[in-house]
């Protein structure tokens, strides 16, 4: 082991965050009981804002940003993990306002840290990160609603994104007959490859939503908010659940009561930042199980950490397809 390794490093000038990538040792580390040599991390919705300063989702500086990252426990003072361990990082404010996963080698506590399953690689986990395990948690939420795939087809909003991307596949391998909304029709190809059998566009899912449209979904998972959400808890079957877990379209929400008083449905709210370890370790065992490996590949991206301050503004323009993974090493 060297005793330096790369990381992306921001710092905080008078013109907002400034990245690079710098050379560090395990000094300039934070405090932890778990160190971890990164072999992937990934690039989400909050590391484009923490690269490009966008809300000052970053508290404090200097950062190494990253939301994700998974790799092998090099050394532990934990009783939970040994060295050797293979293990996953997501959430917890990881990369907002503790270091994060753009480095070659991490800090960290080990109440963050599940156990990669045995069976998943590296690539594979950060392929899926955050963004999977959130469109896990929303899945979960539809079957402990009841919601099964003869009850009628499924919505995913901003199907092309990564959380939109990977509940198109695992509800498909589900049964689940899969209608993708997205803004670019140029995706079309790639999420009837995933498993969606029907599309619609973003217009006409943000045109003003009548209070009770024709009821179309038995479920949904809506990662955008807003207009969108309204339109789609119109559309909602009776006793149907809409699992929300994203706001790209806006945090407001022009609706009514009508949906949920007169169709008994269900809006809940999904969130994977602080989620409990026990859930997650059940949504990283059904992950293994129910994301056919094929289509993750066929969505998955690997970049090199040394472009990311070139590529962290594409996410905020929904420039993104799929998952980009963040190789450190590179």
């Amino acid at each position: 082991m060297t005793d330096t390794f790369t990381a992306l490093v921001l710092r905080e000038t008078d013109d907002g965050p400034v990245g690079a990538l710098e050379q560090l040792t395990d000094a300039d580390l934070p405090d932890g009981d778990v160190t971890v040599a990164v072999d992937y991390s990934s690039l989400n919705y909050k590391d484009g804002m923490a690269l490009t300063g966008a809300a000052r989702i970053v508290r404090s500086y200097p950062m190494v940003p990253g939301i994700d990252l998974t790799g092998t426990v090099i050394a532990s003072e934990s009783p939970d993990f040994a060295v050797g361990d293979a293990v996953i990082s997501t959430g917890f404010a990881v990369g907002e306002r503790y270091w994060g996963g753009y480095t070659e080698r991490q800090r960290v506590r080990s109440e963050w840290l599940v156990k990669r399953p045995s069976d998943m690689t590296a690539l594979t986990a950060m392929a899926i990160g955050t963004a999977g395990l959130t469109a896990m948690l929303c899945v979960l939420a539809i079957e402990d609603a009841g919601v099964e795939p003869s009850d009628g087809p499924v919505v995913v909003t901003g199907a092309a994104g990564g959380v939109g991307s990977i509940a198109v596949a695992v509800l498909s391998g589900l049964g689940y007959e899969v209608t993708a909304v997205t803004g670019r029709p140029e995706t079309h190809e790639y999420l009837a490859g995933l498993g969606a059998s029907a599309f619609l566009s973003r217009e006409e899912m943000t045109e003003q939503a009548r209070p009770l449209d024709k009821e179309t979904w038995a479920a949904a998972v809506d990662t955008v908010g807003s207009s969108m959400l309204a339109k789609v808890l119109s559309q909602m079957k009776y006793g149907g659940t809409v699992a929300a877990c994203g706001l790209a379209g806006g945090p407001d929400l022009p609706t009514t009561v009508m949906p949920f008083i007169l169709r008994a449905v269900r809006l809940q709210g999904v969130e994977s930042v602080t989620t409990p370890i026990a859930t997650r370790t059940v949504a990283w065992d059904r992950l293994g199980r129910d994301l056919a490996q094929d289509l993750l590949a066929s969505m998955t991206e690997v970049v090199p950490m040394s472009e990311l301050i070139d590529r962290g503004p594409s996410i905020l323009a929904g420039q993104v397809r799929g998952r980009w993974v963040v190789d450190p090493a590179v």
